[in-house]
């Protein structure tokens, strides 16, 4: 069984803080910062117990191709890719809300609309759809940032009524969200895939708007097979995703979503190669490219070292 990265414990020189997400650890400097993509997998807002190998080289080298692909619509934090696993950027001041875009009614969206609701987050949705439909057009559907607990739904209005974003920065997001969407969607339609929703968030750095986090990654978006969209759709088929959903559909098939009280099931050395290869599979298909794995040996070493070197380099080139 190949190693792989759970978390970092590291402490560098000019180093100001620390933060530990759910699969990432963030490293934070003066104005930069170095994020760690572990290996780490959530799911229902639960980290499991065992990381998976490669996954976090999967979910930054597709973020990287993602951002460079997108950063004449708007600029993003990148700085320097120094590692498989690890992406050197701006530290920006992240907007308290995350922009989320559905070009389908499917996931959270489906269940609020198949419960009865016509509006969410403040959008109407027509009567008459059914589950995976594609939307009269591509609706936003911001969700809160929660410092803890869970995001939760909010409409532009309570946005600007809560001054949580300033009405000319929330036009700006606005207006770079579905033009980020449009580029995702036509990059996937390229490899037979459609981009079903996604979500986008966007820091200041020094007075300006930048893209910030992970992109059109199959963590952050859902993606469905285009070549049997329309077949699947006229018989009410499922549609085949290509997206984190078969983790979460493991963990519900073992009686675990996340609720008080349930035990996250047993993960074999098989379910964990499983998972693995399947995000290499991810990786392929939205990339189109062949995946090379990264070597397994002294992985924490390697990172450290990249770190190390990027920051001493940064700082001798002031």
């Amino acid at each position: 069984m190949n190693s792989a990265i759970k978390e970092t414990h590291f402490n560098f020189p000019g180093q100001k803080d620390f933060y530990r997400g759910k699969v990432r650890d963030v490293y934070m400097f003066e104005d930069s910062i170095a994020v760690v993509a572990t290996d780490r997998i959530s799911a229902f807002d639960v980290v499991l117990p065992k990381p998976i190998p490669y996954k976090g080289q999967v979910l930054n080298q597709i973020a990287a191709k993602s951002l460079e692909a997108t950063k004449d619509i708007v600029p993003n934090w990148v700085t320097a890719q120094i590692d498989p696993n690890v992406t050197f950027g701006k530290k920006c001041e992240p907007f308290k809300v995350e922009m989320v875009i559905r070009g389908y009614l499917a996931g959270h969206a489906w269940r609020e609309y198949r419960d009865g609701k016509r509006e969410v987050c403040g959008v109407y949705l027509p009567n008459g759809l059914k589950e995976n439909d594609r939307l009269p057009e591509p609706i936003i559907t911001p969700t809160t940032k929660a410092d803890q607990g869970h995001d939760e739904d909010i409409s532009r209005e309570d946005i600007l009524a809560l001054k949580i974003v300033s009405q000319q920065d929330y036009e700006f997001l606005e207006k770079y969200t579905r033009a980020l969407f449009e580029r995702g969607t036509e990059l996937a339609a390229k490899k037979g895939l459609i981009l079903v929703d996604t979500k986008y968030e966007f820091g200041k750095y020094k007075g300006e708007i930048f893209l910030i986090d992970e992109i059109h990654t199959p963590d952050s978006s859902r993606y469905f097979y285009s070549d049997s969209y329309e077949k699947n759709q006229q018989a009410n088929l499922p549609q085949k995703q290509l997206s984190k959903e078969f983790v979460r559909q493991w963990l519900i098939a073992n009686n675990f979503q996340g609720k008080e009280g349930q035990e996250i099931p047993f993960m074999s050395e098989d379910k964990v190669i499983e998972i693995s290869d399947r995000y290499i599979e991810l990786f392929e298909k939205i990339t189109g490219e062949k995946f090379v794995k990264a070597p397994s040996e002294n992985l924490t070493e390697r990172i450290e070292k990249a770190i190390l070197n990027h920051t001493q380099q940064t700082t001798q080139g002031l």
